[in-house]
């Protein structure tokens, strides 16, 4: 297999000195799309975050590295970071609205990339710009083009956003919930042409996503993330098929069941994640976990293989099939 688009490694972040990603290590290849998926307060985003160099001032990276091929990205400057950033390394983040200038014109906040990173200006940025907004499933594009963020529905801004994020046709490409807000047939559409973009150039995504079909239907692998850390990595088939760590599957039961009854309630996970610094010892999940004894609430299980296809953090990985 040839080297990683992006290499992550004992990553470690904190906040006012309280971690809030503690020791995560993933690879994504080119053509590959790697899901990561949680509940809110795992760490997901703040992971995304620290790739892309866009931490909130109050975090830190205490300790790990980043890779995007050969580049260092925690050695860059920051003027150097950003002639990688909307080029070879692109986001679509979760509030559209917010992450759109209000001040600027939707085209020539789509048009930028390809003015700062390609020197492409005039009436072939433009085309290319309204040709995005179309590929994007906005109508009339001509006419989005000249409107501010404003005059957009919440769901044309995402499609705006994500466009502005596809235009350069970077190597890596984080989409952080990039179907939040928009309705099942422009979901599609959207997912449709990120894999088209991966097919075409070879893009890497790192898919940050809570909808489980989304991640059935885009990923070649998964890595699930609890309190901080990966709990568990495998390829899509066989994370849906066999679950290696109670928590995935938890998660995977709250899916809504075609065969399940009418009107029933669908299942939860009890309890919640737990706030940062009051993570308990051993075991994160122990708390919430119907498998968890003493071992769990004395150590923390390390990140180990499991049955040749991925890896898992669980004292009781063998006894995790017969729940529910």
């Amino acid at each position: 297999m040839t080297a990683p688009v992006l290499k992550v490694e004992n990553l470690k972040v904190s906040i006012a000195g309280q971690p809030v990603v503690d020791g995560v290590s993933f690879d994504v290849h080119a053509g590959e799309i790697l899901s990561v998926v949680g509940e809110s307060g795992c760490g997901k985003s703040m992971t995304a975050f620290s790739v892309m160099g866009l931490l909130p001032r109050v975090a830190r990276i205490e300790s790990g590295t980043i890779r995007l091929g050969d580049t260092d990205l925690r050695r860059l400057a920051e003027a150097e970071r950003r002639k990688l950033r909307g080029n070879d390394l692109a986001m679509i983040f979760q509030e559209p609205v917010a992450s759109l200038n209000p001040l600027m014109k939707i085209g020539r906040q789509i048009e930028e990339g390809l003015i700062v990173h390609r020197g492409t200006r005039g009436k072939a940025a433009r085309h290319a710009a309204v040709a995005m907004l179309e590929e994007v499933g906005i109508p009339e594009p001509q006419i989005r083009f000249e409107q501010y963020p404003f005059e957009l529905s919440g769901g044309m801004c995402q499609r705006a956003m994500i466009a502005m994020a596809l235009i350069c046709r970077p190597k890596l490409l984080i989409a952080d919930e990039p179907t939040t807000a928009l309705d099942v047939t422009i979901q599609a559409q959207i997912l449709e042409l990120m894999k088209r973009l991966r097919e075409e150039t070879g893009t890497a995504i790192l898919l940050i996503t809570h909808d489980m079909g989304v991640v059935a239907d885009m990923a070649d692998r998964v890595a699930v993330m609890y309190a901080g850390r990966v709990i568990e990595e495998a390829p899509v088939e066989a994370i849906f098929a066999r679950q290696e760590h109670p928590y995935t599957r938890l998660l995977l039961s709250t899916i809504p069941r075609l065969d399940g009854e009418p009107k029933a309630l669908l299942p939860t996970i009890e309890g919640l994640v737990p706030d940062i610094g009051q993570w308990p010892a051993g075991c994160r999940f122990n708390p919430r976990c119907p498998l968890a004894d003493m071992p769990c609430l004395e150590s923390q299980p390390p990140l180990l293989a499991r049955r040749d296809w991925g890896h898992a953090a669980c004292w009781h990985s063998d006894k995790v099939g017969a729940m529910l």
